[in-house]
């Protein structure tokens, strides 16, 4: 779920974080865990073939000695992350690529290093929504002029903006790459989003966030499913850390962070999936919002993004949650695929965590009152798993000491670490977040996506 950007109409929770910051050391100390974690990528020529690289992610530091927790590719596929220990005086690659062989056997198929036959992708159109972040923008920015998609072109939103910067970036060099700017005055994240949708000329829609280094083979990988799928409405991809150096960073991490794993998968809406009895309501298990694209007229005919979700609106969030869900609820298929891959940089700080646990809980209850606000005929369906619905929001927002696992720990296992007052902002925020809702909705009333008002 997108909610890392500084947007209008903030609401911070109050929460004394006093004993917090040491709780979530203590945490990271008790996984053994004692510094910043280095993050790299390593490729392999098969899982226990040679190695053919380690780098760093992009723009970070050389991999070095100490904790490293790195992206595994065979041939550049992507199959797996795993965390190794480097030595003084040890080969780096030789240690992670031994950590690899060992953590990953048996998870890894034995054709994964096989490539797909090529597919030629769609025009797309790549949204980046952004808010008085020039410095993170330009980052983005250059690895999305870097992608090797054959036909797409790049927009910056700019919402609700109060200075000029965003402008002056994309108009004083960008522009001249073919980066349009847009401007989007009413706050929030969904506002922006459907901004993008009404000006973009792809047959496919793509969003990422200002924080995010795109690979130079995410825009294909990430659209290339619709060629061959005509059914599909959206497709969302692998995010991973850029930089794990601060135990905010490693807690985001270890309690999922964004990643939805490295197996390839479709969700049908007319055959729900057997281990999803929540489905199509626990739409974070489809993707986030730094990493997802929609077919362009799948999403116009659901009417885009809910205008009163999202981060910089009192809802907090659930604008990624919504499309999700509409577009399943309207019968279109969702794909993920690991290759589309993004690194996000996490936010540092323990108030940005607090902010995110908050908004995490926010934005689902909000997107679930948004879902229901629009499609009042899915109640009888919600109702009808409300049960097992209320038992994963507590598992989800559970206080969890540390456990056998290492940081990061294993995605969607619910064995990692959370501190209590994060567990506590987690479920305030599920309680608050049909309130927000209504609030943001009322804040829009009467707004109409863009595209058919021609404003």
């Amino acid at each position: 779920m997108s909610r890392r950007r500084e947007h209008a109409h903030r609401t911070r929770p109050r929460e004394a974080p006093a004993a917090a910051l040491p709780e979530a050391e203590g945490l990271v100390r008790e996984q053994g865990v004692r510094g910043g974690i280095g993050v790299g990528q390593l490729d392999l020529d098969g899982l226990d073939g040679a190695v053919l690289s380690l780098a760093p992610a992009p723009g970070g530091p050389p991999v070095a000695r100490g904790e490293v927790y790195v992206l595994v590719r065979l041939r550049g596929r992507p199959v797996g992350t795993v965390l190794g220990r480097v030595g003084p005086g040890e080969d780096a690659a030789e240690v992670l690529a031994a950590a690899a062989r060992k953590q990953l056997a048996g998870h890894v198929p034995p054709d994964a290093a096989r490539s797909a036959p090529p597919v030629r992708p769609p025009r797309a159109t790549v949204v980046v929504a952004t808010r008085e972040r020039a410095g993170q923008l330009a980052r983005a920015l250059d690895s999305l002029l870097a992608q090797d998609h054959p036909d797409h072109e790049i927009v910056v939103v700019d919402n609700n903006p109060v200075t000029a910067q965003t402008r002056e970036l994309v108009e004083g060099g960008y522009a001249a790459h073919g980066v349009r700017y847009v401007r989007e005055p009413v706050p929030g994240l969904a506002a922006a989003h459907n901004r993008g949708v009404a000006v973009a000329r792809g047959t496919v829609v793509a969003f990422t966030d200002d924080d995010v280094v795109a690979d130079p083979h995410w825009l294909g990988a990430l659209t290339a499913p619709f060629a061959a799928d005509p059914s599909l409405g959206c497709t969302t991809g692998l995010i991973l850390p850029a930089r794990l150096t601060t135990p905010a960073q490693i807690l985001l991490e270890s309690h999922g962070g964004f990643t939805k794993g490295f197996a390839p998968r479709r969700f049908d809406p007319a055959r729900p999936p057997a281990d999803e009895p929540l489905f199509p309501f626990t739409a974070g298990r489809f993707g986030s919002g730094a990493n997802m694209a929609f077919r362009a007229a799948a999403l116009r005919a659901v009417g885009g993004f809910d205008p009163a979700t999202g981060t910089g609106t009192p809802a907090r969030g659930g604008d990624d949650l919504y499309a999700f869900a509409r577009t399943v609820v309207a019968g279109h298929g969702l794909r993920y695929t690991p290759e589309a891959l993004v690194w996000h940089h996490h936010r540092e700080t323990w108030q940005d965590l607090e902010d995110q646990a908050y908004g995490y809980g926010a934005g689902l209850t909000a997107y679930l009152t948004a879902l229901l606000a629009r499609r009042p005929a899915l109640l009888p369906a919600l109702l009808a798993r409300l049960p097992r619905g209320l038992a994963h929001a507590r598992a989800i927002s559970a206080h969890r000491t540390a456990g056998t696992q290492s940081v990061p720990g294993a995605h969607g296992t619910q064995d990692y670490p959370w501190p209590r007052v994060l567990s506590r902002l987690e479920r305030r925020g599920m309680l608050y977040g049909p309130l927000g809702y209504l609030r943001a909705r009322h804040r829009v009333r009467g707004l109409r996506p863009p595209w058919e008002t021609g404003r």
